[in-house]
């Protein structure tokens, strides 16, 4: 317990410095505003400015990073609760029984508890990470190669495999990824792979390119096909935004639930804060005492959610400082800005660089604070943002895209690739190809491939090294039941459904 107030102090002595409680306001307002704003999530966001981040201090630069993370989680609720449009996906469920709460005038019941369970889930959350996360670099230590590499075949499949809609397209969007971290020289035998005579992939395919393309991009050119020129009702909030001791009374427990249940679902690689909020909402349907109201202004409908959805989007990084294991593209991106820095995520970071990773830590405590101060009073002013333009907010964000894009390398083959992946991304989304299994896969797969090789290094070549060390055997037999346990399960079930069609005519 010594060790743990020791880090907290070092993280807080980090977290308090002047520059980086400005850098985590700027972040945390940056993510609001993105996360009011219907579209444009937080992974694109992060995406377009990590290039705006060279020239800063690498703990500063995460800190803001990590602000717009959950800033953008919290920002969501607004329009989900004022015009029944979530701002980003783990928002969509808040839309149930917030904006019912809205037309009834209670929005500002609504906006609170949002605002409160973020704070209490998040606040909570940062705690679990301090105290959880130095217990698994301490159990990640024992990892070699083959371990690693078995990890990362288990983050690949449970990302591609618990994506929404069909599990082969989310296989295909990975092997695309793990194709597109090939490109380039390779680093131990300096041979050339996929550069088709083009000198600028020598280096290989930056992540922030890609990123920017698939999902900037993209969004921009889906936004393009379905414009609206009529803007959505934003219902206005009257009053001081508050909550009443009975509103408050009715959420608490909600609170508890959801942050335990948004920790443990968060940690989990593919699952994130969608999976969390929609299981978080069946969860306190279940044990509420009036079932009925929900999909009617149900508080407990939108307390719950909003806590589990940034319980689990702090959770994230618990994988990610200690395992070098990205759980979603967010922190797949996060993960690449490390690598950017020049830091390498996993247990010895916890050695090596103490300052920021407790730094990063702590000022998620101050981040939540500066969320829960500034967006209570400034809801209306974020909700302005929601008359924008549709073309003004469209261009910014591609001018912003091409000049980030630009600044890398100041190379206008590198444009033209983002715009490539745009197109890419476009045709991904309009035929339900999940791009955050490709973007995961193109980051890992170079540590993938290193730990692959050091493996057949230390056996000499031969591959019976993965079948022979207890953790490896177990991670990849998790691996297989991730791939082919849906498949088996839904063949199982059409036997049994084809046989009991069978008995019944007989029966009869």
């Amino acid at each position: 317990m010594d060790q743990f107030f020791s880090n907290v102090s070092i993280g807080f002595s980090v977290a308090l410095l002047p520059e980086n409680v400005f850098y985590c306001f700027v972040g945390a307002i940056l993510g609001t505003v993105i996360g009011v704003l219907p579209g444009i999530g937080p992974i694109t966001a992060i995406a377009i400015l990590l290039p705006a981040t060279y020239n800063l201090n690498p703990t500063t630069a995460v800190i803001m990073l990590c602000g717009m993370y959950y800033g953008a989680t919290y920002g969501g609720s607004t329009t989900s609760i004022l015009i029944n449009t979530p701002g980003e996906a783990s928002s969509a469920v808040t839309c149930l029984d917030g904006y019912q709460m809205a037309k009834q005038g209670r929005a500002k019941a609504a906006l609170a508890t949002a605002a409160i369970g973020s704070f209490f889930g998040g606040t909570v959350a940062t705690v679990l990470l301090m105290l959880i996360s130095p217990l698994v670099a301490t159990l990640a230590l024992k990892f070699a190669p083959p371990e690693y590499f078995a990890l990362m075949v288990v983050a690949l499949t449970m990302v591609s495999g618990l994506t929404t809609g069909s599990a082969v397209k989310g296989l295909v969007s990975t092997l695309l990824g793990l194709l597109l971290s090939m490109v380039g020289l390779d680093a131990q035998a300096g041979a050339q792979r996929f550069i088709f005579g083009m000198p600028e992939l020598m280096e290989g395919i930056d992540f922030i390119v890609v990123a920017i393309g698939l999902f900037a991009i993209s969004e921009m050119l889906m936004a393009a096909g379905v414009f609206k020129k009529v803007a959505p009702e934003v219902l206005k909030v009257k009053g001081s935004v508050w909550i009443s001791w009975q509103d408050l009374k009715a959420s608490f427990p909600a609170y508890v639930r959801s942050t335990a249940l948004g920790f443990a679902i968060g940690a989990l690689p593919g699952a994130g804060g969608t999976t969390s909020s929609f299981m978080s909402y069946v969860l306190e349907k279940k044990v509420s005492k009036h079932p009925e109201q929900f999909g009617h202004g149900a508080i407990e409908g939108v307390a719950g959610p909003e806590t589990a959805n940034n319980a689990a989007h702090q959770a994230a990084l618990v994988p990610l400082m200690t395992l070098g294991i990205p759980t979603s593209g967010v922190t797949a991106l996060l993960l690449g800005a490390f690598m950017m820095y020049g830091l390498q995520p996993g247990p010895l970071l916890f050695e090596t660089n103490p300052e920021f990773v407790w730094g990063v830590f702590a000022s998620m405590y101050v981040g939540n604070v500066i969320l829960l101060i500034l967006n209570l009073p400034l809801v209306n002013v974020f909700a302005k943002l929601l008359d924008l333009p549709g073309a003004v907010l469209y261009s910014m964000v591609i001018a912003f895209c091409i000049l980030g894009v630009y600044g890398l390398r100041l190379s206008m083959f590198d444009v033209g690739l983002m715009l490539a992946f745009g197109i890419i991304g476009y045709f991904m989304r309009t035929y339900n190809y999940p791009m955050a299994p490709c973007l995961l896969a193109l980051i890992l797969g170079d540590l993938m491939e290193q730990n692959f090789r050091r493996s057949l290094a230390l056996s000499a070549g031969n591959p019976a090294i993965f079948l022979t060390r207890p953790i490896t055997v177990v991670l990849l037999l998790i691996a297989v039941l991730i791939l082919f346990g849906p498949m088996v399960l839904g063949s199982w079930r059409n036997a049994r459904a084809r046989v009991a069609a069978e008995i019944e005519p007989e029966a009869g």
